[in-house]
């Protein structure tokens, strides 16, 4: 499901509702237990409204795993609006919105675990991953080709789409850390860590995206 997708699926409440419903229920019970029926009492309809939208069980946890992927990629891409920004604004907001609330959250990262392991043997849920994948590449690669060109630094769509995935990697690996909550440091910490490295990947003189987020010095907690 690309972002245009989601946000049309937006409009329609009912089917988001439901779609909501599916996603708390795999959250709670996994996939075996988030059945037709636990997700009617969740949303509060009838099973014969969800057969009405969906069809079958598996075809309204697929859709409920295609709605959580846009609807991150969705919430990501907003925080960048093409307005008077600079480009290195745009991105820098881009990389920090993966890395902050609503997308850095413990329930979203679990649910992409439980998902992801349909990717490798399931080809619809495979062609789900690849579509929402895919057009978070692009997304990056068209806000870094400015941030570069403004920099004299190569700018071909090659480049772009590599440095595109190079910072991808970065993100999803920030991403999973800081979902774990494992106590080990601030998690707002990450999106200074996150443009730091940024940098580096990019080759950009320092401070050219950390100078757009707020910057956390908190140390760790102590361990004894």
């Amino acid at each position: 499901m690309s972002r245009k997708a989601f946000q049309r699926l937006s409009q329609d409440q009912r089917r988001r509702d439901l779609l909501e419903a599916t996603l708390s229920c795999v959250a709670q019970h996994g996939l075996a237990g988030a059945s037709v029926r636990r997700v009617a009492e969740a949303a509060g309809v009838s099973p014969g409204l969800i057969r009405h939208h969906f069809g079958t069980k598996d075809d309204m946890v697929r859709a409920a795993y295609a709605y959580m992927m846009g609807q991150l990629t969705s919430d990501i891409a907003d925080a960048s609006p093409a307005s008077d920004q600079s480009p290195a604004c745009r991105l820098a907001r881009f990389i920090a919105a993966s890395l902050t609330q609503p997308n850095l959250a413990a329930h979203k990262i679990s649910l992409w675990a439980t998902f992801i392991g349909r990717v490798r043997h399931d080809a619809s849920y495979s062609a789900v991953h690849q579509e929402t994948y895919r057009e978070f590449l692009d997304l990056l690669a068209q806000l870094v080709k400015p941030v570069l060109s403004a920099h004299a630094l190569p700018a071909t769509e090659s480049e772009c789409q590599e440095q595109a995935i190079a910072l991808n990697g970065l993100i999803d690996g920030l991403w999973l850390e800081g979902g774990l909550e494992h106590d080990l440091y601030p998690v707002e910490r990450l999106p200074a860590i996150a443009m730091r490295a940024a940098e580096g990947i990019l080759r950009l003189p320092q401070g050219t995206l950390l100078e757009h987020v707020a910057i956390t010095t908190s140390p760790p907690p102590h361990r004894s």
